[in-house]
């Protein structure tokens, strides 16, 4: 590994979806033991550090991001001694470890859930969570409008009769980031695995832990939105960033954090928070030259304003590959919060090479930038899967009409004589 203490500033970050990626014990599913005997691997296409998509115990509702206990790896993948094997083998191979952090819901499996269940309204148990009484005569109506954003209702009904928030599956219900308990908890968790020599953590949803108490009725485009980057949740990340800097050998976070402008972007890398935030603009840019240019030129101005690098991303495991994006003659602009259907059936040979001229873009560009598993082979989206092996929970929650993410979680070949 770099010596240099800003090595994260021009990173290149391999993404691992763990259950596709390698299978170390022959059970079907990717594991902690096939993460280890790829590191060769990755040690050969000169990375600097691995981000490992959710391990911790889970129903896996949501692939895992339904996370029933943070201080425990699931079974499916291993224990937490193995995670700390892994841990080190990495750095030996000079390759850093960056888990994923969940902190806007938990599952509903979880002690604190099922607690808050049993306890009844009122209780202090639910005062970690967003539990409301609903509208209309009887109760019945959800307390606001708000919705999922995997489809349907963002509320729930329990049988006392109160209803509890959930901006993903039901099974994913929201923490109350107004009550110290769950600062508290989160600040526990990151020292436990910074403890365990884990390099940073991404940041799940970091846009989403804030709400408006008020809870109002969502109608068209509200400034400030009121689940969506609160100006409140900075001081979160400050706090967070103390945690890290009290950590030997510069740890470091990155931030999912959808905003509407660049300039919003920029306000989670001050440099008293988080020190990175993946640049979507850049992912969802059509494929012009202008549009790209432009993502490119607002991007590093912004992040330049506050000292902070850009971090450059073409496809991740909540994306259509960008090989079978770019794989028609029009490439639309994607639109936040609104799937992604690209128009006409895939040129593969043309999205091949465009996929490469992007990559070759994106590695040329100042700062750090993101690979996910399989971009270096070029891999397609798998647009056809069969309805009896989608499991991703849009696919559900649409009514069928929106087929989810499973075509980009497919398992890595790495076996064969000829490209997939």
């Amino acid at each position: 590994m770099s010596t240099n203490s800003a090595w994260w500033r021009s990173a290149v970050i391999y993404q691992v979806y763990i259950r596709s990626f390698a299978d170390g014990n022959g059970d079907g599913e990717g594991d902690i033991a096939g993460l280890r005997t790829r590191l060769p691997y990755l040690q050969s296409l000169g990375v600097d550090a691995r981000w490992i998509n959710p391990w911790y115990k889970s129903p896996m509702a949501d692939g895992g991001y339904d996370v029933a206990d943070f201080r425990a790896i699931d079974p499916l993948f291993g224990t937490v001694a193995e995670a700390e094997q892994l841990i080190e083998d990495a750095h030996r191979h000079g390759i850093r470890i960056i888990p994923d952090i969940v902190p806007n819901h938990i599952s509903d499996q979880h002690d604190w859930f099922q607690a808050a269940l049993s306890a009844g309204p009122g209780s202090p148990e639910r005062e970690r969570f967003i539990f409301r009484p609903g509208r209309g005569p009887d109760g019945d109506l959800p307390p606001d409008n708000w919705v999922s954003c995997f489809g349907g209702p963002a509320w729930t009904r329990v049988p006392d009769g109160e209803w509890y928030l959930h901006l993903f599956t039901p099974q994913q219900p929201d923490l109350n980031w107004q009550h110290p308990d769950v600062h508290a908890e989160f600040e526990s968790i990151l020292r436990f695995w910074f403890s365990r020599g884990v390099d940073g953590f991404r940041i799940d949803v970091a846009h989403g832990l804030l709400k408006d108490p008020e809870l109002p009725d969502l109608a068209g485009e509200q400034t400030p939105h009121p689940h969506w980057d609160r100006d409140d949740v900075h001081a979160i990340y400050r706090t967070w960033r103390k945690i890290a800097d009290e950590y030997p050998g510069d740890r470091t976070f990155v931030a999912e954090a959808w905003t509407d402008t660049p300039e919003r972007l920029a306000a989670y890398v001050r440099p008293d928070g988080l020190h990175t935030a993946f640049n979507f603009d850049f992912l969802m840019a059509s494929w012009d030259a202008k549009a790209l240019r432009a993502a490119i030129d607002d991007s590093l101005a912004m992040l330049g304003s506050v000292g902070a690098p850009a971090t450059w991303v073409l496809s991740n495991h909540d994306v259509m590959r960008h090989t079978s994006r770019y794989a028609r003659p029009n490439v639309k602009r994607w639109i936040p919060n609104v799937p992604y259907l690209p128009d006409g059936p895939p040129d593969l040979d043309l999205g091949t090479r465009r996929a490469r001229a992007a990559a070759l873009l994106m590695l040329a560009l100042p700062g750090g930038a993101y690979i996910y598993q399989g971009d270096e082979l070029g891999l397609p989206e798998v647009e056809a899967l069969p309805e009896a092996v989608r499991q991703d929970p849009v696919w559900e929650r649409s009514g069928h009409t929106n087929p989810g993410r499973d075509g980009c979680r497919i398992p890595i070949p790495w076996s064969g004589n000829v490209p997939p």
